[in-house]
This record gives structure tokens, sequence and C-alpha cells, in this order.
């Protein structure tokens, strides 16, 4: 299975979720946040294709990670290949799987599909689009004050920050 991404798989230390972890950065958004840091990764028809295969290979040789976060562009547009992913971090590495997107948990539930079924394949979602009028430097791993760090488990919600 393909996945279009924006950039390479990262290690990233406590900037996109809690401990050591892989980042992958899908490409492709609808949102179009005004102040997104990421414009470079709206095209859905940029950045470059890589099979999850290869992927699975190179997060295999990282070592100390607690995790892997899905960052963008939009995750929830490529749901298919992340939902393999995931199932392996948390299966075959023992990591957590955390998301961000520019949709809110209830638009995703709401399209139902393979969108809810990535939901419960995470164990956190931040959630909600970038408002720069909204903006705040002093939260932790959010943009804006619309924006919610949402713990799952199998799909539904067990703690807020």
């Amino acid at each position: 299975m393909k996945i279009r991404l924006s950039g390479p798989l990262e290690r990233d230390s406590i900037v996109n979720g809690y401990g050591l972890r892989a980042v992958l950065w899908t490409q492709g958004c609808l949102t179009h946040c005004k102040g997104c840091q990421n414009p470079e990764t709206w095209d859905l028809d940029g950045g470059f294709e890589v099979d999850t295969e290869e992927i699975k290979d190179r997060l295999k040789s990282f070592k100390g990670q607690a995790g892997i976060t899905f960052c963008g562009g939009e995750p929830f547009l490529q749901p298919e290949p992340l939902i393999e992913i995931a199932k392996f971090a948390h299966d075959e590495l023992g990591w957590n799987v955390w998301s961000f997107s520019g949709y809110t948990y209830e638009q995703i539930q709401k399209k139902g599909g393979k969108q809810a079924e990535l939901l419960e394949n995470l164990d956190a979602l931040i959630d909600g689009p970038f408002i720069l009028e909204q903006r705040d430097l002093s939260l932790k791993f959010r943009g804006s004050r619309n924006q919610r760090l949402l713990h799952l488990k199998n799909g539904e919600i067990t703690k807020i920050e």
C-alpha cells in the first residue's frame, strides 16, 4: 500500500507528543488554515509516494522510541495506510500512536468508515483547525486554544487535556 508524504520519516523529542517519537508527515490538506506552519503540505498531488512496507522497515530501525505521530497535511485524508502503520506500531513495536487533524473528533466520527477506524487505532488525537486568532504558544502540543489533546482507547475519549 502506498502513502503520500511531504517529507522524510523523522525522529522527534517531545514536540509532537510525549517521549521520543517517530513523526510521519503526510501530504495533502483541504483545510488551509490561515497561519499554517506547513502550507507546503496542502497540495494533494505534492510530496512523494512511499510504500508502507518501506516505512515499517525504517520504523524497526529506530531505537528508544515511545511512539509515532502522524502530522500533515491532513492525516485523515489517507486513513488506510495510516491504519496499517498504526497497527504495526502497536502490535510489532509496542509504541503508542498519536495524530494531528484539522478536523474535530466529532467530524471524524461522523465521517465514519476508514476515518473512524483510524481513530480506533490512535492513543491520542490533537483535533481541530489551527486558528491564528487563538494562537497560544503556552499550550502543550497545540497551536491554538480551540484545539484539544484527546486521549483515546478504541476510538473513545478517555481524557481531554
